[in-house]
């Protein structure tokens, strides 16, 4: 599979310090922040550092070692914020234009804080 990545997108602006953010979490692979739109009490995305369009670009092609750091900043970040445990949380990563991805680059929203409801609609 080929992905082809955007370099403008509003993601890698803000990884070079275009466009500020509010910073939650910054490791040397990857950037956790709070969603300028958010649809829960708690909502943060976690991005990668490097060029990835969706979660299968990440999965396919990142070194090991952003993948790890990547992963174990989420578990972090859901503790830092009182997401582990009973309580709970919710992953999305969307991808593509089914998955209705706004911004392409990988990133994975965290949302809790309050019951979410179903995962999708049934119709």
């Amino acid at each position: 599979m080929s992905w082809t990545y955007d370099p403008t997108n509003v993601f890698a602006r803000i990884l070079r310090g275009e466009i500020p953010n509010k910073t939650v979490m910054e490791t040397p692979h990857t950037l956790v922040f709070h969603d300028i739109n958010p649809q829960a009490p708690v909502h943060v995305l976690v991005i990668p550092k490097g060029a990835y369009v969706s979660l299968d670009h990440f999965s396919a092609e990142a070194p090991e070692e952003e993948i790890v750091d990547f992963h174990r900043t989420v578990a972090k970040v859901c503790a830092i914020l009182g997401l582990s445990g009973e309580e709970g949380f919710r992953a999305i990563a969307n991808a593509g234009m089914n998955g209705h991805q706004e911004v392409p680059h990988f990133h994975l929203h965290i949302l809790g804080g309050r019951p979410l409801g179903r995962m999708l609609e049934r119709v």
